[in-house]
């Protein structure tokens, strides 16, 4: 006998990942599912996910919005890597560029040639073979080609985008599908006494609203995860130290990048998410090396342009949940546990959550093949993620109190594996449909300093002679195509110019 399907979902908390899950079950609206996002316009939202990674464009996609108009109204700009600054050593910047370098040669990966060549003094930087660093560095961009024999078919692009705006924008899109709002403070959660799953939420005004699936998307509080499920938490901290932020917008100065800027500070980082209408900034830093005073002096005389608010702070706790899906409540978001945002994965792993989530959603009978699956994939994305955070502070050479803790360090095994297989033959190997690509991987190794002592043996069967023309034509090829782009901002007046944001209109 088939178990009836869910009919009831309640998602608590707005803001990205509840706005995010709830457009991406709003097509369950069709298919007879009530879904209701509760949230309180009294609780802030924390908006430090403005940066992006390329899999967004799929997520997008899949709502079918298009991507002018959603830049349009998100204030939003091209992204085509992140820029380091001084993350090896003090002075030095590299890019990590979306997309891949080059193109491999009879079955030979071209970073494997690179190396081969770079090493005999035959190749320039690894980032002149990249189509989006080289974009990227000149202020340029244009839409990805789908012809192949295209320069611009090696075009990958993410976004920048305010994340409030965002959140407005996909509300609009769940309501018109279905989708119905509640607004209100959650003061009671009530459990079922036979299995303790949540049974309804209660309101500040009184209002029960009950369900059978549970989407806790109410950020670090973790209202059903943790305060009513009891669920725990795994903290990294022993790994990631950094365990505060604090952040303003500022005005935009100078060309709009299209990519983000991670600068290493004496007691974290600082980040520059440049938007059409204003720049994001931040500083992430470790409360055991810096005062919360220092931090935002800081970030202001760090900044670029004036200041547009008082600097706001943030505290977290770097980890995840012990379980993402405890009974019949899901986490996304803060809820499900927090990475700080160097590699722009925050919006990316609520992203992911929901995919597995629409994957494996479950029936009235509750099974624990779905939850267990679920659980496992998302610790695993974390466990991968968490780690390519970590190589970024283990691999340098920077003075101070936190650079020399983190450089000395015990790392996880499966990172210590992946750094002591890339030093001896610049080998990287991915492991269960892992996030970042191999490229990422060669960006962020070489760009931290790791230097291989070899190169792959299958590299010895090219012939040097005809490989250095070769990827000399390519850099040349990618050099070109960049030139003839237009300009980033250009590019973003033509195709999906944002209003400015209600005070700045009146400011004029």
């Amino acid at each position: 006998m088939t178990t009836p399907p869910i009919r009831s979902i309640v998602i608590v908390g707005g803001g990205t990942a509840g706005w995010m899950a709830a457009a991406a079950l709003a097509r369950m609206v069709r298919a007879g599912v009530q879904v209701t996002l509760v949230e309180s316009e009294a609780i802030g939202i924390v908006g430090v996910g403005e940066a992006t990674i390329p899999p967004i464009r799929t997520f997008n996609a899949m709502l079918g919005i298009d991507e002018n108009h959603f830049l349009a109204h998100t204030q939003g700009s091209m992204k085509l890597g992140i820029e380091f600054v001084g993350w090896g050593r003090p002075g030095e910047r590299y890019m990590h560029p979306f997309g891949e370098f080059g193109f491999d040669v009879e079955g030979v990966r071209f970073h494997q040639i690179w190396q081969k060549l770079h090493a005999l003094g035959l190749a320039a930087p690894l980032e002149e073979y990249s189509l989006c660093a080289t974009a990227a560095y000149r202020n340029r961009y244009a839409a990805p080609s789908g012809d192949q024999g295209s320069p611009l078919a090696s075009m990958v692009q993410a976004y920048h985008f305010d994340a409030s705006l965002y959140a407005a924008y996909l509300r609009a899109y769940s309501e018109q599908r279905g989708v119905v709002r509640r607004e209100g403070r959650i003061t009671h959660v009530a459990l079922r006494g036979e299995d303790g799953f949540i049974e309804a939420v209660t309101l500040e005004s009184g209002e029960r609203i009950e369900g059978e699936l549970f989407v806790d998307c109410s950020g670090f509080r973790g209202l059903l995860i943790e305060e009513a499920l009891h669920t725990g938490y795994e903290d990294w901290t022993h790994w990631l130290p950094c365990d505060r932020a604090v952040a303003v917008p500022s005005a935009n100065v100078g060309a709009l990048t299209p990519y983000t800027r991670a600068t290493a500070r004496e007691a974290g980082w600082q980040w520059r998410i440049p938007l059409q209408h204003r720049t994001g900034n931040g500083y992430v830093y470790s409360s055991a090396h810096l005062s919360d005073d220092e931090a935002a002096a800081t970030l202001l005389g760090n900044l670029e342009g004036e200041a547009l608010a008082d600097p706001r702070p943030l505290r977290f706790t770097t980890g995840r949940r012990k379980l993402a899906w405890n009974r019949n409540c899901v986490a996304l978001g803060l809820s499900s546990g927090f990475l700080e945002p160097l590699e722009s994965t925050s919006i990316h792993l609520i992203q992911s959550g929901i995919s597995r989530l629409l994957a494996l959603l479950p029936d009235r009978g509750w099974g624990d093949a779905e939850r267990d699956m679920y659980n496992d994939l998302t610790r695993t994305q974390y466990e991968q993620v968490r780690d390519f955070v970590i190589f970024h502070y283990k691999a340098n050479e920077r003075p101070g109190e936190l650079w020399r803790h983190v450089r000395e360090m015990e790392v996880p095994e499966s990172l210590a594996q992946r750094i002591a297989l890339f030093r001896n033959r610049g080998r990287i190997f991915r492991r269960d449909d892992e996030l970042f690509a191999e490229t990422s991987w060669i960006a962020v190794m070489r760009g931290q300093g790791v230097t291989p002592q070899g190169w792959d043996p299958v590299a010895d069967a090219l012939d040097v002679n005809q490989l250095r023309p070769m990827i000399e034509r390519i850099r040349g090829i990618f050099a070109r195509a960049a030139d003839a782009m237009p300009g980033h901002a250009d590019y973003l007046a033509r195709h999906c110019r944002a209003a400015p944001p209600p005070a700045m209109a009146a400011a004029r």
